[in-house]
Order: structure tokens, then C-alpha cells, then sequence
């Protein structure tokens, strides 16, 4: 495991082993850190890892507002951040969590991850 602590300098160094997508987002997927729930999947650029590591809250990149999104700015339900990691590609983030207010989901659930698809036969 590498870890960086927060400066100018090793941020920018971490974000140019990154593989953003040809809008500049990369795919995060934000887990509580406390028991390891998948909590929601959302998009960051370079600006919205910036903030996020030099604040110590979740910011993420809304596609549909096209600007920064402070999540829970609004509602309360912030994101603070414990960890981060990026995968052995460099294309996908993991943020760990500690979610105030026990709400990731803009539907009011905890998890966007609440719709389940019945398997209807096993695999061998």
C-alpha cells in the first residue's frame, strides 16, 4: 500500500498515474470504512481529488451540473474521508468513508446498491 500524505506536490504526482476518461472523470466508488458497505458509485476529476484530499471530504464531479459537488453540502449526509486508494490500472478510485448521517443515496438509502437481480440457476 502506498500512502501520500496530502501536499500540492505529491498530489499532483499521484493524479498523473491516474487514468481519467476522455471527459477528465475517473469512476469512484465511495465504502464505508467502518463495515466495508459498498455505499455509491460517482465520477471525480483532478480538481474534485484535490479537494477531497486537501479538505478531508468527499467532493466528486457532478456530470449532470457540469461543476464540483460537495457531497452532502446540502443535505448534511457529507462524506468524510478515511482512505483512499486507486486500482492496480489506475482507472478506478476507492474512497473510505465515514458517512454522517448514515445516508449515500440520493433516494434516502443508505446504499445506492439496493436493487438486487435474482440469479435463477447456479453455474458450474
Amino acid at each position: 500500500m502506498i500512502k501520500i500524505k496530502f501536499d500540492l506536490a505529491n498530489t499532483t504526482e499521484m493524479i498523473e498515474n491516474l487514468k481519467f476518461n476522455e471527459q477528465g472523470l475517473i469512476p469512484a466508488i465511495a465504502q464505508d470504512y467502518y463495515d466495508g458497505t459498498v455505499l455509491m458509485m460517482a465520477w471525480m476529476n483532478a480538481e474534485s481529488i484535490i479537494k477531497t484530499l486537501a479538505t478531508g471530504e468527499v467532493h466528486y464531479w457532478s456530470r449532470s451540473r457540469s461543476q464540483l459537488w460537495h457531497k452532502g453540502a446540502t443535505s448534511g449526509h457529507i462524506q468524510k474521508l478515511k482512505e483512499l486508494f486507486y486500482d492496480c490500472d489506475g482507472d478506478t478510485i476507492l474512497v473510505k468513508i465515514d458517512q454522517v448521517g448514515d445516508q449515500a443515496c440520493h433516494t434516502g438509502a443508505r446504499s445506492c446498491f439496493f436493487n438486487s437481480v435474482e440469479i435463477l440457476s447456479t453455474y458450474t
